[in-house]
């Protein structure tokens, strides 16, 4: 399958799009909760609105977390040697942590301060994440 993704030449194009429409998906979702929490569409369910946009948002880190595997497994020791690639995965294990404990405190019960902290920290983490993506190109 490595093998295909490097002798077909529109294989990792491809497969970049996938991560690409995975990223969106996430970040998309998560933006638009964060604005829910911030307040934005207050005639908007909190509940109904967080099962609606998570799920979509789960299925776009699924998209991204497997194709960004199989661009991973075509290249690991470049990408291991990359200073944007390693904090790439180091931002991704703090927007996972992040993650877990806004969920672990209820955040969207309680829709707090903290709660919009953490929301705000989620989207910047997911930018930082994104900004390295691309700069693994340039490294």
């Amino acid at each position: 399958m490595f093998d295909a993704l490097q002798a077909h030449p529109w294989a990792y194009p491809v497969l970049e799009m996938v991560h690409i429409a995975g990223i969106a998906l996430l970040l998309g979702n998560l933006v638009l909760l964060e604005l829910r929490v911030f307040g934005r569409g207050a005639d908007l369910p909190v509940q109904s609105l967080a099962r609606l946009s998570l799920s979509v948002a789960v299925s776009g880190f699924t998209l991204a977390a497997a194709s960004g595997l199989l661009m991973f497994a075509s290249q690991p020791a470049e990408l291991l040697a990359n200073r944007a690639f390693t904090l790439k995965m180091l931002l991704l294990f703090v927007a996972g942590g992040n993650a877990a404990w806004f969920h672990a405190r209820r955040s969207l019960q309680r829709l707090d301060g903290m709660a919009r902290a953490l929301m705000l920290l989620s989207t910047l983490t997911w930018l930082a994440v994104i900004a390295c993506g691309r700069w693994i190109a340039y490294q």
